[in-house]
Order: C-alpha cells, then structure tokens, then sequence
C-alpha cells in the first residue's frame, strides 16, 4: 500500500518534523551550517579557475559556518570554566580565522589589507559586537550589570594598545623624512611592547586577579541548547577540522581578493575593513549576542573587548614578526581615519564601562559611532 504524502496523518507528519529537529539537535547542526555547502563549491570553483569574483564570494560565504564551528566546539571546551576563561577562549579562537586569512594576505604582500583587518576588527569588535550586545540583551534585561572592575581594566588596556597603535601614525606624519627603515624599527619596537603586555595581561587575568574574571564557575556558560554537551575529543577534533578548512578557504580568499575588489569597485582598504574583519570574527559576533540575551553581559564584553585586545596586543604584533620571516616587512603605519575611529571608539568603551551598567539605549551609542 502507497501512501500519499499529501494525505500523511498530521500526528504521523508532527512527529516525522520532530524526529528531524530531535537529529539536528542532537549532532549539533544550526541554520548557519547549512553555508558549508560553499566549502567543496569555492574548492571546486577555485580548482576549475573560475571567476575569480565567485571564488571570492563562495570563499567568504564557507568560512562563515567554519568560523561558527570554531567558536561552538570553544563553547563546550570553556563550559563550567566560569564567564572569564570562557570569554578568553572565545576571543583567542574566535580571533583564529582571522589570524589564518591575515597570515595568506601576508605571504601574498597585501600589506594593506592586513593593517585595515587589523583597525577593522577593534573597532567592528567595539562598537558593532558589543553595541548590538548591549541592545539585543537590553529587550529582555532593562538594566544589564557587570564587573566594573574587570570591564574598567579592559578598557584601559584597549586605550594603552590604541596608543600604541597611534604612535607609529603620528611619526610617519610629522617625522616621514627619517625613512622606512626607521618607521618599521619604530613599529618593530611597539610591536615587541604590546607583545609583552599582552602577556602580562594574561598573568593578570588568569592568575593573579583570576576572581575577577571568573564569574559563576562550574555554571554552564553558552554550550548552546544544540547538542547538548560536546566532549573533549569531539571539541578539539571540531576546532583542528574546521582551522584547516579555514586555512583552505584563506588561501583561496586571499587569491581572489584584488580581482574582486577591482570587480565590485572597492578598494582594498575597505575590504580589509568591512569583509575580512566581518568574516574573521564571525563566531564571537554570534556568541556575545547570544550570551548577552541570556544576561550574561560579564562573557559578552569579555569577548567584545577580549577579542580586541587580542587583535591589538597579540594578532598585530605576531603578523609584523611573521612578516619579516617572509622577506616583506610590515609596519604598523595606520592611515588618519584608521586612528581616529579606533580612539574613539575606545573612548566609547571607556565611557560605557565606568558604571558596572549598561543598558540598550547605551548599545545605541555605539552603532551611532560607527
């Protein structure tokens, strides 16, 4: 006996509708997964020497859901690690992607599209991340409170790192006739400074002032409801699988980048600026949203500003080392507009995290920034 499909009991079809929902929950699939569909296609298209401008798209479109992975399976290794650790581990690999796409960008000479991934990750970070936290949280929460303390010294740090960033800017302004050589000793210096900063910032956060950062430990922080638990093994097979697609997908991005951006009429500064840093960090955007809806606003700064600190601190000083191991050094020369839109937007920060509070009228503010 032939059964219709239009005429299926609607029990039998409620219940066929969840055992598919019940499957997808249980290997941990999301909406976002379905991009990875793009992943064979920009391998095949990039193998067939296609257009170059749909070798982009296609690129850009995989490493979103890949960038997605990596920051779940971050999830579930920071879950019952307290708001803290899971923020830091969040930020570091959520910030991986990027590091892989600015490292093929290096080895290919585009200095420029490396330093604007650079701005453009601290400041879409600042202010689109955390303001769009700030606001989704602020529907369900009026009044959102977090460590002062801790968001205080977060800030302090951004402000010291846009220093440092500045510095390079305002010599090449005033003192250009010194030349090259002197500029990148100069950016060489403060590359090793924010290094060792970093580091210290570590030590802080992770050792000496541990209990500021910590939250509610042993409180399950975003394993996310897909899934439930995922265990150690699963979790770092997650992450080594997908950095290698991504490190796949970099390096077909980065091959397509200048004859997309000539196609599509953008220069590469912008695209460094708007595309890469948007695709870079696509799984820590997601996160900090997620987290602030639940209440969790201490992990979504944590990742905001955390995710920033390490582009500024850590990601910009290891891609100038790195660039004097390939033959092409890079300095940390920003353009006006570059530094004058990451000031700012740590004055923002500065401003926001002085009362332990937020609200999403203050989430406001910052897209007003932008």
């Amino acid at each position: 006996m032939r059964l219709n499909p239009h005429t299926v009991p609607e029990p039998v079809a409620i219940q066929v509708g969840h055992n598919m929902k019940k499957t997808q929950r249980s290997i941990g699939l999301t909406p976002l997964d379905s991009l990875l569909v793009f992943v064979p296609i920009a391998i095949a298209l990039r193998w067939l020497q296609a257009d170059p401008l749909g070798v982009f798209i296609t690129s850009c479109l995989a490493i979103v859901p890949l960038a997605g992975r990596m920051g779940k399976a971050t999830e579930h290794l920071a879950a019952r690690l307290g708001e803290g650790i899971g923020g830091f581990l969040n930020a570091s690999f959520g910030n991986a992607a990027e590091l892989i796409i600015a490292f093929f960008a290096l080895r290919a000479g585009l200095h420029d599209v490396v330093k604007a991934s650079i701005t453009g990750s601290i400041i879409g970070n600042i202010l689109l991340v955390l303001g769009l936290s700030m606001v989704a949280g602020g529907v369900r929460f009026p009044i959102q409170a977090f460590n002062r303390t801790a968001a205080s010294m977060g800030a302090s740090l951004l402000l010291l790192s846009a220093i440092g960033l500045v510095i390079p800017a305002i010599f090449h302004l005033f003192a250009a006739e010194a030349g090259t050589e002197v500029e990148r000793g100069l950016s060489l210096e403060i590359a090793i400074v924010l290094f060792v900063t970093y580091g210290l910032s570590l030590v802080f956060s992770l050792r000496t002032h541990r209990h500021l950062y910590v939250g509610a430990a042993g409180e399950e922080i975003n394993a996310g409801e897909a899934g439930g638990h995922w265990g150690r093994g699963r979790a770092i097979a997650v992450l080594v699988i997908s950095s290698a697609l991504v490190a796949v997908m970099a390096e077909i991005l980065v091959h397509s980048v200048e004859h997309a951006a000539r196609t599509l009429g953008m220069t590469e500064v912008f695209v460094g600026v708007i595309l890469v840093a948007i695709i870079g960090n696509a799984a820590e955007h997601s996160t900090a949203v997620i987290v602030a809806m639940k209440g969790k606003m201490d992990l979504a700064i944590n990742i905001a500003v955390g995710s920033s600190l390490q582009i500024a601190l850590f990601v910009a000083p290891v891609l100038l080392f790195v660039s004097y191991a390939f033959g092409a050094p890079m300095d940390l020369v920003f353009t006006p507009f570059e530094v004058i839109a990451i000031v700012l937007a740590v004055l923002v920060v500065s401003r926001i995290a002085d009362d332990g509070e937020c609200n999403w009228m203050e989430g406001v503010h910052f897209w007003r920034s932008i």
